[in-house]
């Protein structure tokens, strides 16, 4: 999602947005099948996560030929020009990030259910590696960073809406 143009601050906020967003789906995707065991295949539901990675951006260690910056345009020859810090790109800073849906494939506990219809021969039931308490905290900190990715686009708001008022 682009936002801000010349305000690369929304466009930060809001690629944080969309990430806590889609952690959040995972997490919740997570704990609504935690007891749930694939009928076509007899596998038990194995745990998602998201997996981001930035890949190039405001604080990364791009090599000087990479970074573009971006000079400051002014309305009078006579101010004083300047460009933007050392590193900064003109790609929306930190907006370009990896994303990736990871599978968890570490087991389940077993338990013993030999009248179960997906017990194995010895008759044991292989569970989901969901843990409801992993997944409750993990969305606790998803919304926490969600709640600071508003706060810091809200931020950034009203420091446009007061630029504009001078």
């Amino acid at each position: 999602m682009k936002i801000g143009g010349n305000f690369p601050g929304f466009d930060i906020s809001a690629k944080g947005l969309s990430i806590q967003r889609k952690k959040m789906n995972l997490i919740s995707e997570n704990i609504a099948n935690a007891n749930t065991i694939s009928a076509e295949d007899n596998q038990p539901y194995k745990r998602k996560s998201l997996e981001v990675k930035q890949s190039q951006g405001i604080f990364s260690n791009a090599a000087a030929d990479q970074v573009q910056t971006i000079p400051l345009f002014t309305s009078n020859g006579n101010h004083i020009s300047g460009s933007a810090p050392s590193g900064f790109n003109s790609t929306g800073g930190g907006a370009n990030q990896i994303e990736k849906e990871i599978i968890d494939d570490t087991p389940g506990d077993k338990i013993y259910q030999p009248e179960s219809p997906n017990a194995d021969k010895d008759g044991y039931v292989q569970l989901s590696n969901v843990n409801i308490i992993t997944e409750m905290t993990d969305m606790i900190v998803a919304t926490r960073s969600y709640e600071a990715n508003l706060t810091a686009f809200n931020s950034s708001k009203q420091m446009a809406k007061d630029t504009l008022e001078i």
